[in-house]
């Protein structure tokens, strides 16, 4: 009896290369391979370090990968933070205000932060090593109607029946498919860290946001005694600093006139893990498949993180793209229906995400009796659309 359901639900490809094991593409190899597809992950990095930011995983991302990975979001939940609290101060350590979230009673799933590098991990061990390749680095693909051929930096070619490109905002796929060049810089540039540390003010909030003059900063508890600390600046060009140390110097000097607890934090991580970039997007894609190819997460709708939608878009696109599968006849059929379910969702996000990044830098937030507009305000129902989704209302 298995066997002969197992051949009448033949998965509709043998064999999927995906290009980047981030969140993005560890979350699509577990959907496709849970089908019965043969699954490879090729990954430009020489090994899986400690690296990325902190992450807000929200009530539609946590719902998504539930449906991905059943037991996952518990696993995270032990290994990331749950937001309870949440607090605002402006440059001086005063307190503007306080929140206690309402995400669980409203949403039925928490907020959850998480160090991108430990989602990484757990995403990775529901996966066999061997599927998963490093030191990969894609450089171009050919494909006919048979399949595609994935060229990378001194290995040999691989061959498969489709081609998923999960490799985010700089995504070697998408230049390949569309051409567009360098992204958008939006104008705001950014530095941040996750080091081992504990903020004092981690006793009563879980979350911690200073607003400065066309500047801000946020402090997160991630979980397992770390924090992660992201500062972004309105800049209307972006440079890079030539070294480590200038980066933290640099980083330090825009926060001179800030309070010391939000200083010692900065100080206290080593300048080669400061990361320092610009926060950019690209516009919308009209389709993001072409032939034997797609695209997934950031390469598929870079967006800025104001409303920390990334990785949660990108968890609802894994799932999206393995119920395309499992309920279309042949390829081009699944790849179709994944855009019909993915772009118009992701497009809204994206512009309210590329709005709300500039609504930070809003001079109204920080006058006396004014309520604060620090980020682009959710009316109640745009947040029931985002995060109400769930799986079981897209199928």
């Amino acid at each position: 009896m298995e066997n002969l359901t197992h051949k009448l639900s033949k998965p509709i490809v043998e064999k999927v290369a995906i290009v980047g094991a981030g969140p993005g593409g560890l979350a699509a190899a577990i959907v496709l391979r849970s089908q019965g597809i043969d699954v490879q992950v090729y990954e430009k990095a020489q090994e899986f370090r400690p690296a990325g930011t902190g992450l807000g995983l929200a009530p539609n991302g946590l719902n998504f990968l539930d449906a991905i990975a059943p037991g996952i979001v518990e696993t995270l939940k032990s290994s990331g933070c749950e937001v309870h609290h949440t607090i605002l101060k402006n440059i001086q350590s005063e307190t503007i205000r306080t929140n206690a979230t309402k995400y669980l009673e409203q949403y039925g799933q928490p907020l959850l932060t998480v160090w991108w590098y430990r989602l990484q991990q757990v995403l990775a061990s529901r996966l066999p090593s061997d599927i998963i390749h490093l030191n990969h680095r894609c450089i171009s693909f050919d494909q006919d109607e048979n399949g595609v051929e994935i060229h990378f930096d001194g290995e040999k070619p691989v061959y498969a029946d489709l081609l998923i490109g999960a490799d985010g905002v700089n995504s070697v796929i998408r230049e390949t498919l569309f051409g567009e060049g360098k992204p958008n810089y939006i104008g705001s540039m950014c530095w941040r860290a996750v080091i081992k540390y504990h903020h004092e003010l981690f006793n009563d909030y879980e979350l911690v946001f200073v607003k400065g003059n066309k500047q801000f900063m946020y402090i997160l508890n991630v979980g397992g005694g770390y924090t992660s600390w992201i500062s972004r600046k309105l800049s209307p060009d972006y440079s890079l600093s030539h070294s480590a140390d200038e980066v933290k110097s640099r980083i330090l000097d825009e926060l001179a006139d800030w309070d010391e607890s939000f200083r010692a934090v900065v100080e206290a991580t080593p300048a080669e893990q400061i990361w320092e970039g610009p926060i950019c997007d690209r516009p919308p894609l009209t389709h993001w498949s072409q032939g034997r190819v797609t695209l997934l997460g950031d390469a598929a709708h870079p967006m800025a993180p104001a409303m920390a939608q990334g990785a949660n878009t990108t968890f609802e696109d894994a799932y999206e793209l393995g119920e395309c599968f499992s309920q279309s006849a042949n390829l081009q059929e699944a790849l179709i229906s994944y855009e019909q379910r993915r772009l118009e969702r992701t497009k809204i996000i994206q512009a309210r995400s590329a709005l709300g990044e500039m609504r930070y830098y809003d001079d109204t937030s920080t006058s006396p009796g004014q309520p604060e507009q620090r980020q682009m305000p959710l009316n109640e129902d745009i947040s029931k659309w985002l995060y109400n989704y769930k799986p079981s209302l897209t199928s």
